[in-house]
């Protein structure tokens, strides 16, 4: 399969980059798999799960430069963050909401990702109110002359928001260095894309912001590498922000609190299955020679060890006290 091989390596990345690239894929799956077992079992009380986007996530934030651009991540991003610097026992230890949580000293709901050491901004429920904070961080990049972008991430239903159009129109008036990456997944919760959007593709709206839009298989890390890392190199260059729509498929309910049956049917669910990003890269790097079977099967030994190591930490972490119920909330200082 020649043509697999060149793929990356026209794209200057080595046969390591893409292997740790499937890691840290097949390390979000692994995380978001065993939440679901953890959920069901009664020991964490919600997930909210990355299953079939890892490729969109994980091909955009190796497109970035982790040591120095900020990242907004919506609540499915475990692969931009896991890129980013958080581990699996941060992202377990806030699972079970213990008092180490790095987001919020398990105050928040899972997914709410937030780590001020690994520049990635603190989200919120509603969704799309990531947009503006990762444009105002984009515009403080430029007023101060700072050699930073910001990339933001939502689902293909937040762009019908307030948040999202406001933000966009403001990052393309300023040519701010801001790439907005649409995950695509077919449903806003229960409702499918056609019902969402009056264009063709979440891309289209682009030009009314003034900025590029692009539509990519989001199932393919290499093609969302190449499309990010372009959107990054004219954000760096002065010439403004870009609209990216990943393409992909939300291989489980939008989270442990929903029943997908009731809007999707089971040949709909299978065809997503069959689409895998995770099998479908693993075949890529089969058959470009980069890995082997056996490769493979070690690495995701090593993975499992990682995220059991994780979940035993994690289960036996303290919960916050009582009395730091108000810890974070209010600012803090001596008494007079």
């Amino acid at each position: 399969m020649v043509e697999a091989k060149i793929q990356h390596q026209q794209l200057g990345l080595s046969d390591e980059v893409v292997l740790q690239m499937y890691e840290t894929m097949l390390m979000a799956r692994r995380l978001d798999e065993r939440m679901w077992l953890l959920n069901r079992a009664g020991k964490i009380p919600f997930v909210i799960s990355c299953q079939g986007q890892e490729a969109a996530q994980v091909g955009a934030a190796f497109a970035l430069d982790h040591t120095k651009d900020y990242i907004a991540p919506y609540y499915r991003d475990m692969g931009v963050v896991l890129h980013f610097g958080m581990t699996a026992k941060d992202l377990m230890l806030s699972a079970f909401a213990k008092a180490e949580d790095p987001n919020s000293g398990g105050r928040q709901m899972p997914g709410h990702f937030g780590q001020k050491v690994n520049r990635i901004i603190t989200g919120s429920s509603p969704v799309a109110t990531q947009i503006p904070h990762a444009v105002g961080v984009a515009l403080a990049g430029k007023m101060r002359k700072q050699d930073y972008l910001a990339f933001v991430t939502l689902g293909e239903g937040s762009t019908n928001q307030g948040d999202f159009h406001e933000g966009a129109n403001f990052a393309g008036v300023h040519k701010l260095p801001v790439i907005i990456m649409v995950e695509n997944n077919q449903y806003a919760i229960s409702v499918p894309i056609e019902k969402q959007l009056g264009c063709a593709k979440v891309s289209d709206r682009a030009i009314g912001y003034g900025m590029p839009g692009v539509t990519v298989d989001g199932k393919n890390p290499l093609e969302v590498y190449r499309v990010v890392k372009e959107a990054a190199d004219r954000a760096r260059r002065g010439e403004g922000p870009s609209l990216i729509e990943t393409v992909t498929y939300r291989l489980t309910a939008h989270s442990s609190d929903d029943d997908d049956r009731q809007y999707r049917t089971a040949e709909d669910i299978a065809e997503g299955r069959a689409n895998d990003p995770i099998k479908l890269f693993e075949n890529y790097l089969i058959e470009s020679k980069v890995a082997t079977e056996n490769d493979l099967a070690q690495l995701n030994e090593k993975v499992m060890a990682i995220v059991n190591e994780a979940t035993n930490y994690a289960e036996n972490a303290p919960y916050a006290s009582p009395e730091h119920a108000l810890k974070y909330v209010y600012e803090e200082g001596e008494e007079s």
